[in-house]
């Protein structure tokens, strides 16, 4: 028998015996490597993506590498998440932003080593070991990711597809989103290794039965969390609050200003702009709290002023909150006369006039945003209506920030500020942290998706920016959170699969000779 390229280049790499069978060869391993190239781009989380996609575009491109030489596995399937990549960012409108480009594709690189890996020592071990090596490798190379670059979990994890699977969602609540890319991932080997023993239930139970009885308690789990959830005992009535389509185009007027380019004759034209915005939002956040509103949310950078007129325009909120009787949380675009001549902050005003604090955005956009970032500090406050915390909209895509130092939060309230393009992506990363730390999130967004959601995930609340004409999001949100594990033990799940990762790395290499895999 004359056995094909692909997969003498295998037994050559591996030392081991093979049956070509097991592989896809000639032609139609390529068919694996197009079907995974396609699924992948409505696997990665934009506008475009399938829930479904996310779980098999990974098989597809494992078959393919399993089935290919080293350098072209890697070379294929590196071109084939790189398509993905750009499928990514034309339907966030960033097509053409050279860093972001470049940016994402570097991660693009990073997130495809795990198959590689796989590639390379999935013959040497045990099948229950082999197919956890890519899982560990692929959450080990998600959590370094999103620990180093500025994009945080906006790019790149698996998990980011699931935000409506609420039964699996609430595994987040002890793994972090890591739990369900690890699901994700795993099931990629496994799907691989059934098809390598042609189906054959006795060479494949192990496995088979591993994997659907962790996925089974992970989804009854989940389930269970979701059934027996007790009922709000309290709840406090919250308005997240936009500007009016005519408020919003005069602020279109301001398009061709830049910050730096300021002039003094410019100040009366800006503050003419800037007072019809703020009077808009203050007669709208009045009607909010005549009816009933404890807790009003404005969007980031709601409100605009000069640095001149910031203390005008706090002094201003307070007397509105000590008259209305409410919490106004206020997203503030700052214009300052010298650079970074931008500040993007949130003031959070209690019923006393008094500001509880001041919060700088701690992530600003890389690319987009020049301006400094805050310290990161995520602020808390006890009141009446629970304890409160507040962070500015790119924030949330940083799971690590949204862990409040200060002490549990029971509302986090996220004042946003998106583009058409990225809207579904950056409202559905934020139920990822309200489950993760047994919060509600209220994410008041110009330009995008409004959410409310409550601590398991389940949504309150929606108004899409680009589907009404005016934007006012209102919610029944439970005062009390509920502890988590992820909220006490962070990313220990992540740190115990890299640490897994490199134990079966060492395993794989330190074994004699591999494991011979028959067909």
């Amino acid at each position: 028998m004359t056995v094909p390229v692909g997969a003498d280049r295998l037994d050559r790499m591996t030392n081991s015996v093979t049956d070509p069978g097991r592989f896809a060869v000639g032609w139609r391993k390529y068919l694996w490597l197009a079907a995974g190239a396609a699924l992948g781009g409505f696997a990665l989380h934009n506008d475009w993506s399938i829930s479904i996609a996310g779980w098999l575009f990974l098989i597809c491109l494992m078959r393919f590498t399993r089935s290919s030489g080293i350098l072209l596995g890697f070379g294929c399937s590196w071109l084939a998440s790189a398509v993905a990549t750009v499928v990514f960012l034309f339907a966030g409108n960033r097509f053409s932003f050279g860093p972001i480009l470049f940016g994402c594709l570097a991660i693009s690189t990073i997130l495809t080593l795990p198959l590689l890996v796989d590639r390379l020592l999935f013959a040497r071990l045990t099948p229950l070991l082999a197919t956890l090596i890519f899982p560990t490798t692929r959450v080990a190379t998600e959590f370094l990711v999103a620990a180093v670059s500025p994009f945080g979990t906006i790019f790149g994890p698996l998990a980011g597809t699931q935000s409506a699977n609420l039964p699996l969602l609430q595994l987040v609540s002890v793994t972090g989103i890591y739990g369900i890319s690890f699901l994700m991932a795993w099931a990629a080997p496994v799907a691989n290794l059934a098809l390598e023993k042609r189906l054959s239930w006795w060479k494949i139970r192990t496995v088979t039965l591993a994997f659907t009885a962790l996925l089974g308690l992970v989804l009854l789990g989940g389930g269970i969390r979701l059934a027996v959830a007790p009922a709000a005992k309290q709840t406090v009535r919250v308005a997240g609050v936009s500007s009016s389509v005519q408020a919003r185009q005069s602020k279109q007027a301001l398009d061709n200003f830049h910050t730096p380019d300021v002039t003094p004759d410019q100040k009366p034209q800006l503050r003419r702009a800037f007072a019809f915005v703020t009077d808009d939002l203050f007669l709208r956040s009045t009607v909010e709290a005549h009816a009933g509103a404890k807790i009003i949310v404005w969007p980031e950078a709601g409100a605009l002023t000069l640095h001149d007129d910031l203390p005008a325009l706090l002094s201003r909120a307070a007397d509105f909150a000590r008259t209305q009787h409410v919490y106004l949380e206020m997203g503030v675009g700052v214009i300052l006369d010298n650079a970074p001549y931008t500040r993007d902050m949130a003031v959070l005003v209690d019923p006393n006039g008094k500001a509880l604090w001041e919060f700088d955005k701690a992530h600003p956009v890389p690319g987009l945003e020049d301006f400094p970032a805050g310290d990161g500090k995520v602020p808390v406050a006890s009141t009446p209506f629970g304890r409160l915390a507040n962070v500015i909209c790119f924030d949330a895509d940083f799971p690590g920030t949204l862990r409040p130092s200060g002490g549990q939060a029971d509302i986090m309230l996220v004042p946003a500020n998106d583009w058409q393009g990225i809207e579904k992506m950056h409202s559905e990363n934020a139920v990822f942290r309200a489950v993760e730390n047994g919060y509600s999130v209220v994410r008041q967004a110009s330009n995008g998706i409004a959410v409310t959601t409550d601590n398991r995930g389940v949504a309150l609340a929606t108004t899409n920016f680009f589907s009404t004409p005016q934007q006012n999001m209102i919610a029944y949100v439970p005062i009390r959170g509920t502890w988590t594990i992820y909220s006490a033990v962070g990313d220990l799940f992540a740190w115990l699969c890299a640490a897994a990762m490199i134990a079966l790395c060492a395993l794989a290499i330190v074994r004699p000779t591999p494991t011979p895999i028959q067909g």
